[in-house]
């Protein structure tokens, strides 16, 4: 899997979410907390953008009439059609053995660990037979 760097960490503070295209593709980031997350930017339902939906949490109820919120802002609703997902797995609310959206990792790399690599060129082996050059690939 090849990396990607998209913008500095203080470009995306905790709540917070950006659009990049990465060999493109749209991908949504998300900060909670602190902790990064990326999703596919298209609903699989009609292809609505994650990134332009509504931070939510999830309403619960032990008893009717009595609501709580909990796990605020860790759920993305889609603008055109309401579908919930859960940005920590991708995974919708509505039914959750069948939709997801896709997740691609995201990490926070210090610069000093960026330049370090490991780096390694490709090589080529060459020959001359005769008087032709062969290249292996």
């Amino acid at each position: 899997m090849t990396r990607h760097v998209v913008a500095a960490v203080r470009d995306l503070p905790p709540g917070g979410r950006k659009l990049f295209s990465v060999r493109g593709r749209p991908i949504a980031v998300f900060n909670l907390e602190g902790q990064f997350y990326g999703l596919l930017n298209r609903c699989p339902h009609q292809g609505g953008s994650l990134c332009e939906g509504l931070l939510t949490g999830l309403v619960l109820a032990d008893t009717p009439g009595e609501y709580r919120m909990e796990r605020a802002g860790e759920i993305i609703r889609c603008p055109w059609h309401g579908w919930e997902f859960d940005i920590r797995t991708g995974q919708s609310w509505c039914e959750p053995d069948k939709i997801a959206v896709r997740q691609f990792p995201v990490q926070a790399t210090s610069g000093q660990a960026l330049v370090q690599g490991p780096y390694v060129a490709e090589t080529i082996a060459v020959s001359v037979e005769e008087h032709y050059i062969v290249v292996e690939i």
